[in-house]
């Protein structure tokens, strides 16, 4: 196991994503610009915070694909698990930092990050199991496809677009829940050796 973890570069790239993404949270809860949209007048409002899970998916995507491939095929211990685990306590981690921020700060934005997380990581995990270079990509592509075409017009986001939904719209969040649920299986059964 203790392979396993410095070779997953928990302590030395997982740790540190994790601090960047609360100090993140806390610094720039209520920041953002108007960038122009491509569908609605008037330009889209861009929170900082809609960026802020790609520190959270693109690490946990380059400490995934640090596997030792002929080392983890033959392995006793169950590294599939091991891995669900790491991205189940990761994403959990960021959820619980930024409902706190959110709660503290009076913020919905800093609340809809850890919402936002579980989704693109999901997103990257089902990206992962067709292609390793596509999981951090496809995560990045959502959230800029949605910064662009995301709001039908001011305010009112496309059903699509669930990284811009409200905070407490619980069928988003369920939705969010399943896409990861959905990665995670699909991390399990198809990981690449």
């Amino acid at each position: 196991m203790t392979l396993w973890f410095r070779v997953r570069r928990v302590q030395a790239v997982l740790a540190p994503a994790l601090a960047a993404f609360a100090l993140v949270l806390v610094v720039a809860h209520d920041q953002y610009v108007r960038l122009p949209s491509l569908l609605s007048p008037g330009g889209n409002p861009v929170f900082l915070l809609q960026m802020t899970p790609l520190i959270i998916t693109s690490t946990l995507s380059y400490s995934l694909a640090q596997g030792v491939r002929d080392i983890e095929g033959t392995a006793q211990r169950k590294v599939r698990f091991l891995d669900a685990t790491l991205v189940i306590a990761l994403v959990a981690a960021a959820a619980l930092v930024s409902l706190v921020t959110g709660t503290l700060a009076g913020s919905e934005e800093a609340t809809m990050a850890g919402r936002n997380t579980m989704f693109l990581a999901g997103l990257m995990l089902l990206a992962r199991a067709v292609s390793e270079q596509a999981a951090s990509a496809l995560p990045v592509g959502w959230v800029f496809a949605v910064m662009l075409i995301g709001y039908r017009d001011f305010g009112r986001p496309w059903p699509w677009a669930v990284t811009l939904h409200p905070a407490g719209f619980l069928p988003t969040f369920g939705f969010c829940l399943l896409v990861l649920a959905a990665g995670l299986a699909a991390h399990t059964r198809t990981r690449r050796f």
